[in-house]
């Protein structure tokens, strides 16, 4: 059994703004058998480092000093190297890897089909969910046995976990001519608020530094995990371990 553990970075934005923004939902694939350890090490790291609370990426901007935030104190040296051990977990899990879609605002709304933020965010999630089921289909043919995989997202709000649940059901139910068939998937969407879940947490990183590296071209921190990136034979990553939506029409960089 493989857990995908996805989050997002960014908000859709209305489709009145005419701004060449960027919207991000990342993956995170975790084997089941790995699970319990990545889960102890990141225990481990918070006590060591008297670290009281849950993992978030905007935590560890400068300038957040905001009182929920554990490292509002923190020198900002001590917070780099504190994210530098969070992702330093994803990489040395050797079987983790990482699928994400951007989204690319003004060219998504284009299309016609696209005619609201909730939309948008379906349309962003859908490459996550297809790339799942490709690394789940790879690995079954690799390893000969099925292998199967579940999906856990951040609890948003009982409004949009209902919408996005009915949506996902509507997908995998309709799957064959035009999307994937999701033949190695299990159950259906499932939630998990962020501070109870450590996968939503390590993801909720993936998101962010995703986000950083497509929106504002600072790849400091996505390249530290770029390893750990679902990739073709020959190592790129745009395409498999990163979906552009829409790809036909996109204006920014491509990250790979």
């Amino acid at each position: 059994m493989h857990l995908l553990f996805i989050d997002e970075s960014g908000t859709p934005p209305k489709p009145t703004n005419n701004d060449q923004s960027y919207f991000v939902i990342a993956g995170l694939v975790i084997p089941e058998d790995r699970w319990q350890g990545m889960n102890d090490k990141l225990s481990g790291l918070k006590l060591r480092l008297q670290y009281r609370g849950e993992v978030k990426w905007r935590f560890f901007a400068p300038n957040n000093h905001d009182p929920e935030n554990p490292m509002k104190d923190w020198e900002q040296d001590r917070r780099n190297n504190f994210r530098n051990d969070i992702f330093s977990i994803i990489t040395e899990t050797k079987s983790c890897k990482i699928i994400a879609c951007v989204s690319e605002s003004p060219t998504a709304y284009g299309l016609g089909n696209v005619n609201s933020q909730d939309d948008l965010y379906f349309k962003t999630y859908k490459p996550v969910t297809e790339r799942f089921q490709y690394l789940l289909q790879d690995i079954t043919r690799a390893s000969g046995r099925d292998t199967f995989g579940m999906i856990v997202a951040d609890h948003r709000g009982k409004g949009d976990d209902d919408s996005m649940r009915h949506r996902h059901e509507r997908l995998i139910r309709e799957s064959g001519q035009y999307t994937s068939q999701y033949k190695n998937f299990i159950e259906g969407l499932f939630f998990a608020p962020s501070h109870l879940s450590v996968g939503i947490q390590l993801v909720d990183m993936v998101a962010g530094a995703t986000w950083r590296a497509q929106a504002h071209n600072d790849r400091t921190w996505f390249d530290k995990l770029r390893t750990s990136f679902r990739s073709s034979p020959q190592g790129r990553i745009d395409g498999y371990g990163i979906a552009r939506f829409p790809k036909r029409g996109w204006q920014g960089q491509i990250l790979d």
